[in-house]
């Protein structure tokens, strides 16, 4: 069996939006790993599909499409409400954000691999007992 992967918003947006590493993306989606996320996954990605809809990188109707798959998306969303107070504390451990760190504790909690496009999230983790936790987009195999 496959250890899982918590899916992060920037691989999740790669499904819906042509950029670099999309590719990587769509074979994370596609691929054997069972795919989990936090319920914060979505509001992020249909955050960050407002800035490309506002550089006009992509239309509203594009946006609307690409949210309309994520929320029919066969990914298991955990409750954020279990996922903020170790989010929190991996926060002030590491410097990173509490919204980073919510699929971080998630992966953890699961005990599997955070996968992101966020290298420098990567690189501050190296070398932490996180480090074990967090898989970077194109490594993925």
């Amino acid at each position: 069996m496959n250890p899982l992967l918590v899916v992060d918003a920037s691989v999740a947006v790669k499904w819906y939006v042509p950029e670099a590493l999309a590719a990587e993306a769509a074979r994370v989606r596609t691929g054997p790993a069972p795919l989990h996320a936090p319920e914060f996954l979505d509001p992020e990605v249909a955050n960050i599909l407002w800035k490309k809809v506002r550089k006009g990188d992509i239309t509203r109707a594009q946006a609307d499409a690409a949210l309309a798959h994520l929320a029919a998306a066969p990914i298991p969303r955990t409750p954020d409400a279990g996922l903020v107070t170790p989010a929190f504390d991996l926060a002030v451990q590491t410097d990173r954000t509490v919204y980073d760190c919510l699929y971080l504790a998630l992966a953890v909690q699961l005990n599997g691999r955070m996968v992101t496009a966020d290298d420098r999230l990567v690189n501050a983790l190296a070398g932490t007992p996180w480090a074990a936790h967090v898989l970077r987009l194109q490594d993925v195999t």
